[in-house]
């Protein structure tokens, strides 16, 4: 298979929707020969929070020395992004070889395997063959039957559990914390971030049940970041407090490197003078998002270029954004799960306007004085770096190179 072979082979498996449950996933890792079972694993779920608190547990591993790999998702501009070793994506070759291995495995099941499950075997075994010492794995959506919870870690982490995925995780924020919980595993240490009490009530059980320790983090981390906002300090903290719990002996000194050095995209991340894209796309993640704009740009508004799934509370984030917001400008996610601009914009109470793609969009919110944020959904902050990579004009805000 060529890449692009192997990449609409992979697209075409997103028909048969979520599938939760292990079956497919353990066969498969099955007829790759377990790569699971030939490195270790730092496995990190929770509703927000999780991606940064795996860049940083893989920043922090690469610089003490750790051949790292880092599992994570969606990605925003590539799938390749997805699968990582010590900070290079997968090449494009070692996509279609992979891929090619999965398809021959399932060319004769009576069932086909979902793309989250084939995504994720295709990570460990990536992993495997390129001799990774340690794993830093992202959970999907759960975590109880999350295709990533085939794997033994060394330490179940476990960010803020709030309300997201209802329709797969529950309608409760018990119900959801149940499902997180399932990473935990009988006698491997679980790290926490602070809870919702109900939410921590349910992992208190769960490692009791299971015979594991679990530490809750209690202050956030004091070292410098390279990530914006205070939500990220606590981030921090967890990332800092999994490792502790690993055994891994890391250095204080190593742990303040790797912290400064994260790169994660697309949380508050500034592009040239006038943008910042952010992919807040629940409640809690707009809640920090909103603290994070105000540690940087006081009382000053913005200009909100927003677009939003239609499965997501997008009235409930919208509340939340617009006592920073000026105007909106909504847009549709590119997408097949886009909620309509015209369903978004009576929903606020200041100015807005509709365009039907994002570049103009964002074109014409330079017309504006205030800071511009787009965000709402991880996928549009994808589409917007995307843009903003491939038009220098617009990422350097020269609103008269546009015209």
């Amino acid at each position: 298979m060529t890449p692009n072979e192997a990449l609409d082979w992979l697209y075409a498996s997103e028909s048969i929707g979520i599938k939760l449950g292990l079956e497919n996933t353990n066969r498969l890792l099955s007829a790759c020969g377990h790569p699971e079972r030939k490195t270790r694993f730092l496995h990190v779920a929770g509703t927000n929070g999780k991606g940064s608190t795996c860049a940083m547990l893989a920043s922090i591993l690469r610089r003490a020395g750790y051949r790292t790999g880092l599992y994570t998702s969606p990605h925003l501009k590539n799938f390749c992004e997805r699968i990582c070793v010590d900070g290079e994506m997968i090449s494009r070759e070692d996509l279609a070889s992979g891929i090619s291995r999965l398809r021959d495995a399932v060319h004769d099941w009576d069932h086909d395997p979902t793309f989250f499950e084939i995504s994720t075997v295709l990570a460990l075994d990536h992993f495997a063959r390129s001799g990774c010492d340690l794993v830093v794995l992202e959970t999907g959506m759960g975590g109880r039957l999350d295709s990533t919870n085939a794997v033994t870690p060394l330490v179940s982490t476990i960010t803020p559990i709030d309300m997201d995925h209802m329709q797969w995780l529950g309608d409760t924020l018990p119900k959801i914390a149940t499902e997180k919980a399932g990473i935990i595993k009988p006698r491997v240490p679980v790290v926490s971030a602070p809870q919702q009490p109900a939410a921590a009530e349910v992992l208190v059980n769960t490692a009791a049940e299971r015979g594991s320790e679990i530490r809750f983090v209690s202050e956030p981390c004091l070292h410098p970041l390279a990530l914006a906002g205070a939500h990220q300090k606590w981030n921090a903290a967890l990332a800092v407090e999994t490792l502790r719990a690993s055994g891994l002996g890391i250095s204080d000194a190593t742990i303040r490197e790797g912290l400064l050095r994260t790169e994660w995209p697309a949380r508050f991340q500034r592009v040239g003078e006038r943008f910042v894209v952010d992919g807040a796309h629940n409640a809690h993640s707009a809640d920090a998002l909103v603290q994070t704009w105000r540690e940087v740009f006081a009382d000053q508004r913005a200009t909100i270029v927003f677009g939003a799934l239609a499965d997501k509370n997008y009235s409930e984030i919208l509340s939340r954004l617009e006592p920073i917001a000026e105007r909106f400008v909504f847009v549709p996610v590119e997408n097949s799960r886009s909620e309509s601009p015209a369903t978004l914009a009576p929903l606020v109470q200041c100015s807005w306007q509709i365009h039907l793609s994002l570049e103009p969009a964002l074109r014409a919110a330079l017309d504006f004085p205030e800071p511009v944020l787009v965000t709402g959904s991880l996928f549009l902050a994808g589409e917007a770096l995307w843009i903003f990579d491939r038009n220098p004009a617009l990422r350097a805000c020269d609103a008269s190179a546009l015209r």
